[in-house]
């Protein structure tokens, strides 16, 4: 991003308005990619327009791609009629609109696209029925499925709303729905909320003839966290959803209806502010050791069951297309439609993550995590075991 801003330069420095230099250092300073004694600086020591939107362009390329695509964002938003005079729009760049928490120009290729959710055949069902190491799934259990769903698209401060999220949230309440289950949607909640969904979710009386639950959170985020609709850089008190919370109302102290079955989580938020890049030099040293403790006993496991599949690993941020949605969920839908008629939920997980190894333009890169996996054994989706 930060060669992007280069090539752009001449242009923006003729074309920029004073309203827009002075939005720009406005956001950015919210950024914090821009001090106070920066900004004072660029509207202080520059008197003309020209010299002002000279000072910000080369002070926010000299920090970096992050800020520099951040700058790109806020000029889009801004004034997009001038960002497709720079030639930021799709198409004069290469893959302009790809930035942290928001809009990659880029689709999943062609050979990973799937519509089409493949339905089992009953003797792959009935092969699997007296499996010990695959969880059970009858008919009668399939019919009383649930999942929740929870999209944050519009914020309170516009400029973080999350386009495209609407189609994540399509997606995603129509796979479930071909998977058999009943989607409890939520759509822009403050943390409080989503707590609140959650442990509405854990008493739904459903849970207990069903045999397995979803839940997916699409928002934005920090390592831990969820941000609410309701979330500001810089509040004293941030609408923030501790992620621990979910696995606890959903654990076996607070709801025995799920124990011993399988509870499904997908979490498309960023885990913190960095690329999810680096250079490398021949290769990583392995170190090993540590002690191995026995685990206290208990009557039944406080957290057992769960797979969670995060969109990114820690502190780095996953990717959003403005119109086809985040990457993470574009890639969930194309491979549960290919293989879930044949793949446990472990395997698909996997497959979706193999998918970002080789994708992703340039250095952008987004590696989603399983994470807090205690399954014990596999779980299959079986789809279309109703209509058997």
């Amino acid at each position: 991003m930060t060669d992007a801003l280069v090539k752009v330069r001449s242009k923006f420095v003729d074309k920029v308005s004073k309203e827009l230099i002075n939005q720009l250092l406005d956001d950015l300073l919210e950024d914090r990619i821009l001090n106070d004694g920066e900004k004072d600086s660029i509207i202080e020591d520059h008197s003309s327009r020209a010299n002002r939107a000279r000072c910000l362009i080369d002070t926010v390329k000299k920090k970096g791609n992050i800020p520099s695509q951040k700058m790109i964002d806020h000029i889009q938003t801004r004034d997009p009629t001038l960002y497709c005079e720079l030639g930021l729009s799709c198409g004069n760049r290469g893959n302009p609109n790809i930035h942290p928490s928001g809009n990659p120009n880029i689709h999943p290729t062609a050979e990973t696209k799937s519509d089409t959710l493949v339905p089992i055949t009953e003797a792959f069902w009935r092969e699997k029925q007296n499996n010990r190491e695959i969880y059970p799934v009858t008919k009668a259990n399939m019919g009383s499925r649930v999942a929740l769903l929870i999209t944050n698209i519009t914020f309170r401060v516009e400029k973080y709303n999350r386009n495209g999220a609407k189609k994540d949230e399509e997606n995603m309440e129509r796979l479930l729905t071909e998977l058999g289950y009943e989607v409890v949607k939520h759509t822009d909640l403050t943390a409080k909320a989503i707590d609140r969904a959650l442990i509405d979710f854990s008493a739904l009386p459903k849970l207990k003839a069903t045999d397995s639950v979803v839940v997916v959170i699409m928002s934005h985020g920090k390592l831990g966290i969820v941000h609410g609709v309701e979330w500001k850089l810089g509040d004293e008190n941030p609408d923030e959803f501790p992620i621990n919370n979910l696995y606890r109302h959903l654990g076996s102290k607070e709801c025995p209806a799920l124990l011993n079955k399988p509870k499904i989580i997908i979490i498309q938020a960023c885990r913190g502010e960095h690329s999810g890049s680096v250079f490398v030099s021949d290769g990583p040293s392995v170190s090993d050791g540590g002690d191995i403790k026995e685990d206290t006993l208990q009557v039944v496991h406080r957290e057992k069951d769960f797979i969670s599949l995060l969109s990114c690993t820690p502190d780095t941020v996953s990717y959003r297309h403005t119109g086809q949605g985040s990457f993470l969920i574009q890639y969930i839908v194309s491979q549960f439609n290919k293989t879930a008629h044949e793949d446990d939920v472990e395997e698909l997980f996997r497959k979706v993550m193999q998918q970002f190894e080789d994708n992703g333009p340039g250095n952008r890169k987004q590696m989603p995590t399983k994470d807090r996996c205690t399954l014990t054994k596999r779980f299959y989706f079986f789809p279309g075991l109703n209509a058997l």
